[in-house]
């Protein structure tokens, strides 16, 4: 007995879920690690630029040239090197003097000697094609400055850690209700007021407590979902919340495609939280949560399992009696009361007079072994996801390969949903890693002038990575007891900013070997998949609501000490009947 069977009474997967599962996935548009994690593809975009050509008529006129008679391709030729390499204009350097030779113009004693070079030392002209306007040209974050503007996703993914710390501890004792209104208010309005940043340390601190934001939500909402969610359908929830992740790295490429500005962009994809905040909240207790006036505002519940394990019975039976009237069992109101919730709860409730904290998550033998293996597979996940997502423009057009990516998710995801559904969710996280690994590994004996099959083998990789997001998230929730849900989803999913930190960074070992990034995602995603093979199998399985329950489920001993403590009371029962019985003991002993 136990909330799962409450659930089922008051109608299952019914209205209520429903409406409940839309109305937390609509924000999971906005909010998936897919668009605002990548967000910085677009917002940190760095167009085709060369330096400044400097003094153009000063210097034409005393020659006698008229610029306007010049080509734009003339004059960068006359003042930007060509890189013999790739024979393109380079980048970062222009001629001391211009040549005009190099540009087809007939000049009297030019000097055919190499050519001196310098610096850009009057900025840089920035083509306006793919881009309008990022960060990258708003302060010039290039050639030397250029590790700036990865710094800004890392700075960000600092902020999603940070989050995951924080806010995962804080739901558990505020409640998920009360987190994820006060994360979509701070994602909306730090996220709108990115946009009128006037320098870079202001842009990096404003993305860093969005990055926060964004983890509370993702964290809230998810529990949120799961704590509501009957057994059976918890898979279905968690692969359908998924999809909130490609549809939302779609709707970012086409957002971005139509706006190409980095502030415009801010405003679309943030603002919209103002929304999500209001119907949210509960007017009953705006007071001190939000102030709003919508017709939604009561719809989003607490938790009743969370409230349950708060001393907070009586507003469970509230949102209990709530639900069972919208999923059509009005009779279920005056049959659930304080003694028959007790009945359903007892040792839940019991174990709630306890106070728990990170610690416990390593303190069992159960308990342990869950969160070492879940800290290997939300680390890998991540780490070879972003490895392969937070470059597209190595690809080729990035608004059409952000929308690729995208679009990929859905039959790996589909095919991930038949998985979890019948081979379980351990089979699946394991082969969803392991089959990323082979993709990834696959891609270093392509040769680069075979750029299709290269780019095909990233998006399939990416597509699996992206499955093992899905099954991971749905594999936490259901492994971790309710009293610390929240604890173990932050403290394993800080894992995954870790490893989103540390992605971009070994694309440098690409200047020592090609091949050694590839063979650094590979490596991990095949280590994470045989640490996913020592979890226990939840599916079909009823939410674990306390540390006792995870260890009475999936740790052999307590089972063999109840079989044990079983066949001694026979034992006994069998000597107390009589010398007849004496053949049955001695094989019993023999047994036990």
């Amino acid at each position: 007995m136990g909330f799962s069977d409450i659930l089922d009474e008051i109608g299952g997967f019914g209205l209520f879920q429903w409406l409940h599962v839309i109305l937390l996935s609509i924000p999971g548009l906005m909010t998936s690690h897919n668009l605002q994690n990548l967000f910085n593809n677009f917002a940190g975009g760095i167009p085709g630029h060369h330096c400044t050509i400097p003094n153009i008529y000063n210097r034409t006129n005393d020659l006698n040239i008229t610029a306007e008679k010049l080509s734009t391709d003339q004059l960068l030729r006359a003042f930007i090197p060509v890189d013999k390499r790739s024979s393109k204009f380079t980048k970062c350097t222009r001629y001391v003097e211009p040549q005009w030779h190099l540009a087809g113009v007939n000049i009297t004693g030019t000097n055919l000697t190499e050519p001196e070079t310098e610096t850009c030392q009057d900025g840089w002209t920035y083509q306006k094609t793919e881009f309008v306007s990022t960060i990258v040209s708003e302060w010039d974050l290039v050639c030397t400055l250029q590790p700036l503007k990865q710094m800004t996703q890392t700075i960000y993914m600092g902020g999603v850690l940070s989050g995951a710390i924080i806010f995962g501890g804080l739901s558990d004792k505020f409640g998920r209700r009360a987190l994820l209104i006060w994360s979509y208010f701070q994602l909306a309005v730090l996220g709108t007021f990115t946009t009128f940043a006037t320098s870079y340390v202001a842009y990096c601190v404003l993305r860093f407590l969005s990055g926060m934001a964004v983890s509370g939500i993702m964290l809230n909402a998810v529990s949120l979902q799961m704590e509501w969610i009957p057994t059976k359908a918890r898979t279905l929830v968690g692969t359908l919340y998924s999809f909130c992740s490609s549809f939302g790295q779609m709707v970012l490429a086409g957002v971005a495609y139509s706006l190409k500005d980095w502030r415009k962009l801010h405003v679309a994809v943030c603002s919209p939280y103002f929304i999500f905040a209001l119907y949210s909240c509960n007017p009953a207790t705006a007071g001190y949560q939000c102030s709003c006036v919508c017709l939604l505002c009561w719809w989003i519940p607490e938790s009743a399992r969370w409230l349950v394990l708060n001393g907070r019975s009586e507003d469970a039976i509230k949102q209990i009696h709530r639900v069972a009237r919208i999923n059509g069992k009005p009779e279920m109101v005056e049959k659930i009361n304080m003694e028959y919730l007790e009945s359903h709860m007892h040792k839940d409730m019991e174990s709630s007079k306890t106070t728990h904290t990170a610690y416990d998550l390593l303190r069992t033998p159960v308990m342990r072994r869950i969160s070492i293996c879940l800290v290997a597979v939300w680390f890998s996940t991540s780490f070879a996801y972003y490895g392969l997502a937070l470059d597209l423009q190595k690809f080729g057009n990035i608004y059409v390969m952000q929308l690729i990516f995208g679009v990929v998710d859905i039959p790996a995801k589909l095919m991930a949903l038949t998985m979890l559904s019948y081979l379980g969710r351990r089979i699946t996280q394991a082969s969803c890693l392991l089959i990323s690994a082979v993709l990834i590994f696959a891609n270093i004996f392509i040769s680069k002038e075979f750029q299709t099959a290269r780019t095909v083998l990233a998006v399939l990789g990416k597509g699996f990575a992206s499955s093992s997001f899905t099954c991971v998230y749905l594999f936490t929730g259901e492994l971790y007891p309710t009293v610390l849900r929240q604890t173990g989803m932050g403290f394993t999913s800080t894992m995954t900013r870790i490893g989103s930190m540390a992605a971009p960074a070994v694309l440098i070992l690409d200047e020592v070997l090609p091949a050694l990034p590839s063979i650094v995602y590979g490596g991990a995603a095949v280590i994470a998949g045989v640490f996913a093979l020592f979890l226990p199998e939840t599916l079909n399985v009823p939410l674990p609501e306390t540390v006792d329950d995870v260890e009475e489920k999936w740790s052999k001993k307590p089972h063999l000490q109840k079989q044990i403590e079983k066949e001694s009371v026979a034992l006994q029962d069998m000597k107390e009947g009589g010398e007849e019985c004496e053949d049955g003991k001695t094989s019993g002993l023999n047994a036990l």
